[in-house]
């Protein structure tokens, strides 16, 4: 077998260190923003599914380079591998900057084409937040490419440490900007970007040792490989386009959201941060099932896909339940954590259970089974579901709960768990099958 269980434990665990570490911090940010008010909330919310989509763009690059490079690892080609990092790097890099001089010179268009007409004070809050975080884009995307390389090695703890480091600095940061300096929305944002950049220059310099299965020493050029490029993008793409477009159908339903008020915004906002570490442990391992699968791929052994996607799978919805039962009857508790009015605490208490509940009997058949797939390089498929379930069941089924039937914020919640739905069948149905072996075949 490519990996013992110790092998297994040793991605895993990091990962999940790293997950929790994530949403934690964004849950910090979210109740230590809550002491500027319920519009501070909101704005910060709002932006952070604009930022989310951002970041899903980059992951879905970094996805595509790991894919890659853990194609050419199985296949013992250590010098493809350490080319295909360096050609992701630098595609990543290089749409980052212009993305992030977009943001910042469109910012007032792009938030009121997204959200509206929403009150003032939310708009300038979110004003605010974009454009300071617009700036560690480049970090990000320097980040997310390098964090997957080492996952494709194996070394996920090396990511593991450098996160740790960048959240001490998020959180101390946001605690000093924001208590001691009084800086509102903006002490939420600067710390963000710093740590941003901080993890990005120390992942880098990580990787540029030799001695590595995958490294960038000797690779750094600016010279694009077409052959590469080409390879990366073709994973990278349909995934890319799949998270955008689930992402954007989220900024609708979540416009969808802004005509119920501020305290269903708010509410939306916490229920969106409790959900995160609903989904924690699945997060995680479907960050392994990529690696794992992908090295499987580019050895040819496809038992062993199976075998660890089952496995991985297993312990994926154990975690899931794990934590629904965790969450569900400490919902009121962590809620108080927000401040929120009285109206959007019982909103966030409802929504959040509902949700708890659906996770352990729809989200992983929904959400790692499809990484598979992708891992083997059967991406337009997964894309092609993912696009037409969002859009269909969720995006429109949200509008119509909203305005045709005029249904609360928890409708909004059900139109997802039927995304979920169709997605969990179309996924089972192309696994059990041998399509998806036959794209890793070709290469």
């Amino acid at each position: 077998m490519l990996y013992s269980n110790r092998d297994l434990r040793k991605l895993i665990i990091p990962l999940l260190v790293e997950q929790v570490l994530a949403i934690a911090v964004g849950m910090a940010d979210t109740i230590m923003v809550s002491a500027a008010g319920e519009a501070a909330v909101s704005g910060v919310s709002l932006v952070d599914t604009v930022n989310i989509l951002l970041i899903n763009v980059f992951s879905a690059l970094a996805t595509g380079g790991a894919v890659v490079a853990g194609h050419f690892l199985g296949k013992k080609k250590k010098e493809d591998a350490c080319r295909t990092a360096w050609q992701i790097l630098l595609f990543a890099t290089l749409l980052a900057l212009f993305i992030s001089a977009v943001f910042i010179v469109a910012h007032d268009r792009l938030l009121r084409l997204m959200f509206g007409q929403i009150e003032p004070d939310v708009m300038q809050a979110c004003k605010t937040y974009l454009v300071i975080t617009a700036v560690s884009f480049v970090a990000l995307a320097v980040y997310n490419s390098c964090a997957a390389l080492f996952r494709a090695m194996n070394y996920a703890k090396v990511t593991m440490w450098v996160s740790i480091l960048m959240n001490i600095i998020n959180v101390v940061g946001n605690a000093i900007c924001i208590f001691g300096l009084h800086m509102g929305v903006a002490g939420v944002a600067v710390p963000t970007a710093v740590s941003r950049y901080v993890a990005a220059i120390l992942v880098f310099v990580l990787i540029l040792n030799p001695e590595r299965d995958i490294s960038l020493h000797g690779q750094i050029h600016l010279r694009f490989d077409g052959a590469l490029i080409k390879k990366i993008l073709y994973i990278a793409v349909p995934n890319g386009l799949e998270n955008s477009m689930f992402q954007l159908g989220k900024i609708l339903v979540i416009s969808a959201v802004s005509t119920m008020g501020t305290a269903a915004i708010a509410a939306n906002a916490v229920c969106g941060a409790l959900a995160s570490w609903n989904i924690l442990p699945g997060m995680a391992v479907n960050l392994a099932i990529v690696s794992v699968v992908s090295v499987c791929v580019g050895a040819g052994e496809y038992g062993q896909a199976r075998y660890y996607t089952k496995k991985l799978c297993f312990v994926a919805e154990a975690g899931t339940i794990a934590m629904s039962a965790l969450l569900y009857f400490t919902a009121p508790l962590i809620v108080g954590l927000y401040h929120l009015s009285p109206e959007g605490s019982e909103m966030a208490i409802e929504v959040f259970r509902f949700h708890a509940v659906m996770a352990v009997f729809f989200w992983v058949l929904s959400f790692s089974i499809s990484n598979t797939l992708r891992a083997a390089g059967d991406v337009v498929w997964p894309m092609a579901v993912a696009i037409i379930s969002m859009w269909l069941f969720r995006v429109v089924a949200a509008y119509v709960f909203t305005y045709a039937f005029h249904f609360g914020l928890l409708a909004i919640w059900v139109a997802m768990i039927i995304d979920w739905i169709f997605r969990a069948i179309c996924y089972l149905f192309r696994y059990r099958g041998h399509k998806w072996e036959l794209f890793g075949a070709k290469e």
